[in-house]
């Protein structure tokens, strides 16, 4: 075991299961194509609701690859996160030979922003139609915001340091940062991510309180960040798992590095204080390149945030700028999620493994929905482009107030 002082904590497996694609491979096609799977809200239950647009998973047999036993106590949220876990697992090549002597050396990280409101729906249906004799047990805790967590490390014997960071979108960011800090203080591994699955009627009322949450009938024109069209976002369910380790450990047992989780930084200023979050977000690119030992210059693509909300977009195009200064106007900026909507905490994680895949590949992957830029921004838009990629950018701020920034660095060439 290399020295906590010494120790760099990389990417060595992702798995993704989002609106676009189940697995990482469709996951990528779908979005290095540009394409925009944004679609009418389908759940039952949501037929009158003023939100008609979302982005949901539908091609995935989730009773295939989860345990029956385990389908009835938990959430879809959580079923996602499992999918996703075993994907990273089986694509970072760890399995229980790898730690079976060592359990407490892998932990697990999750975020989580709405838990279990789907598995919540029906328990309270059975509430409040049949009687309290009806709700199951498994209510207490499929709707807790740690399930995924719990279930992640239950399943897969890992008794290292594992949490839940419950908060809004940025969080998404903020548990991969947990994991990098466990994995410098000595953890050799942890699988780590996010996914939601907020499209449950109850869910789904909840969120129209946002005031940023778009109302438009139109797919193609509900969530169109950084235009002149802009109205808003819309939401969606998915999210991504990664296997996070020790990069000195994971060449040992022959694992391919596929980025380092080089730095990061979070702020707060305030639930929808846009024109404070210029600042917050300036401040947070600023800690997360510190810490990363970058330069402004060397950033090569930015995430962007990208809530398709008018003021909200202004404050982070001119955030980029405060923090990346000249370059802030060159660098290319991408926003692949206007094709899948905001997964709420799962957005960040699906553009962490967007960004890895993008450095792997060198592609920049376009802004679906999005053509007429109104911001001084280089919004990569139509078509993929191709570019050498080392560093990447990714930003996430959430509806009550959290900004964070990632600094990834990539890997030499593309996984084996």
């Amino acid at each position: 075991m290399s020295q906590p002082n010494d120790r760099r904590a990389v990417i060595t497996g992702i798995g993704v299961v989002a609106p676009n694609g189940t697995s990482t491979e469709t996951f990528w096609k779908s979005t290095q194509e540009g394409i925009s799977v944004l679609d009418r809200v389908t759940r039952e239950g949501c037929e009158q609701l003023p939100l008609r647009v979302a982005g949901e998973v539908r091609d995935i047999a989730l009773d295939a690859l989860v345990e029956e036993r385990i389908l009835v106590q938990t959430d879809r949220f959580t079923h996602f996160a499992m999918v996703a876990a075993d994907l990273a697992l089986d694509d970072g090549r760890l399995t229980r030979a790898d730690y079976q002597d060592a359990p407490f050396a892998v932990g697990v990280v999750t975020a989580a922003g709405s838990g279990g409101g789907e598995f919540g729906q029906r328990e309270l249906q059975r509430l409040w139609g049949q009687g309290p004799r009806f709700v199951g047990p498994y209510q207490s805790i499929a709707w807790f915001y740690a399930a995924s967590t719990g279930q992640i490390s239950i399943r897969g014997g890992f008794k290292g340091p594992c949490g839940v960071v419950a908060s809004d979108e940025a969080g998404g960011l903020d548990a991969l940062a947990h994991a990098a800090g466990a994995v410098r203080r000595g953890t050799d591994a942890v699988v780590v991510g996010a996914a939601e699955a907020p499209l449950a009627p109850y869910s789904m009322v909840c969120q129209l309180g946002y005031e940023g949450l778009s109302t438009e009938e139109d797919p193609a024109r509900a969530y169109r960040p950084f235009t002149s069209g802009a109205c808003g976002f819309v939401p969606a369910e998915g999210g991504a798992m990664f296997l996070v380790e020790d990069e000195r450990t994971a060449v040992a047992r022959g694992a391919q590095v596929r980025a380092e989780l080089a730095g990061h930084a979070t702020t707060f200023t305030g639930a929808s204080r846009w024109e404070e979050s210029r600042e917050g977000l300036a401040h947070a690119i600023r800690g997360a390149l510190r810490a990363a030992r970058c330069a402004p210059e060397e950033v090569d693509v930015v995430f962007a945030d990208a809530l398709g909300i008018p003021d909200a977009d202004r404050a982070e195009a001119l955030a980029i700028a405060d923090a990346l200064g000249a370059h802030g106007r060159r660098v290319p900026v991408t926003a692949p999620k206007s094709g899948t909507g905001r997964a709420y905490c799962g957005a960040p994680v699906l553009d962490t493994a967007a960004a890895v895949l993008a450095m792997e590949h060198g592609l920049l992957p376009p802004t679906p929905n999005v053509f007429d830029v109104c911001h001084d921004l280089d919004v990569v838009t139509g078509t993929a482009r191709p570019a050498e990629l080392r560093t990447a950018l990714v930003l996430s701020r959430g509806l009550m107030g959290s900004n964070s920034a990632l600094v990834l660095r990539g890997a030499a060439g593309p996984p084996a």
